[in-house]
């Protein structure tokens, strides 16, 4: 009886408890056991109310923290959608809602990589809602880099607006030149999307958070391409804009632990 009671309490403590305190139940797994790894699959799916098309890169599925954060973005926008599909109920809508989205891997270097996500979301109305995305990976710091930690500064944010604000208005002037428009017409373009262009690119992490690094040969930064959906600083029509801001901008106020990632 006494070897029974032995074996007993050894299997007793080699059972982790459960949050409650009480024995986890045979076979279950640590409270801290890491999370199984993401294996992004393509998602074709088509039914009477909805329509989803989500297509990944195979490539990122070697960087398991990526490959999640790729998983969560396509998920949050997912239950956008059906969300909207079950405000429906019994009924349907008159043309299938639609989720479309593209991962692309548009730099793949030891040191960083990128994923452009872009696609839109239609739950009704003249058109879909654009989905503009950019993640950029630092494989060796298995970390995303983000804008607030890349520039942690405000003054790096002044001289980043200021840099986006002269080429899109620019841009915008340009455009309004080439098109040939009545001076009346000219004026009134150029003063909406100004206003446009200045609202949405206030010296603030949050308006530059979609971005992609433009390398040279040797794998370092030369520019940062950041990349604006419609709505943001010029009307629909006028599509997703990006601006490059040159390294020589950036550099002087960059985080020192990613100076290193730039060309000088």
């Amino acid at each position: 009886m006494a070897v029974l009671a032995l074996s007993a309490c050894k299997r007793e403590a080699s059972v982790p408890p459960t949050a409650s305190g009480d024995p986890a139940p045979p076979g279950a797994a640590p409270a801290d056991a890491p999370a199984p790894p993401v294996e992004l699959k393509d998602v074709i799916e088509s039914t009477d109310h909805y329509v989803v098309g989500i297509s990944y890169p195979a490539s990122v599925n070697r960087y398991p923290g990526l490959a999640k954060a790729l998983s969560d973005y396509a998920t949050a926008e997912r239950a956008e959608l059906m969300e909207a599909v079950e405000a429906f109920g019994n009924d349907k809508p008159t043309a299938p809602y639609e989720l479309s989205l593209a991962f692309e891997q548009v730099v793949d270097t030891p040191q960083i990589v990128a994923v452009a996500a872009d696609g839109s979301r239609y739950t009704g109305g003249a058109h879909g809602q654009p989905l503009i995305a950019r993640f950029v990976w630092l494989p060796q710091q298995d970390t995303r880099l983000t804008a607030a930690a890349l520039v942690p500064g405000p003054a790096g944010w002044r001289a980043i607006s200021d840099y986006v604000r002269e080429q899109l208005h620019t841009a915008v002037v340009t455009r309004a030149d080439e098109d040939e428009l009545a001076p009346t017409d000219r004026a009134a373009l150029i003063k909406s999307t100004a206003r446009m262009i200045d609202e949405g690119t206030e010296p603030d992490a949050g308006n530059f958070s979609e971005f992609v690094p433009v390398l040279d040969a040797a794998g370092r930064i030369t520019a940062l391409r950041f990349v604006f959906p419609p709505y943001q600083v010029g009307p629909y029509a006028d599509g997703t804009q990006a601006v490059d801001v040159p390294a020589a901008v950036l550099l002087p106020h960059v985080a020192p632990e990613y100076a290193g990632l730039f060309a000088r």
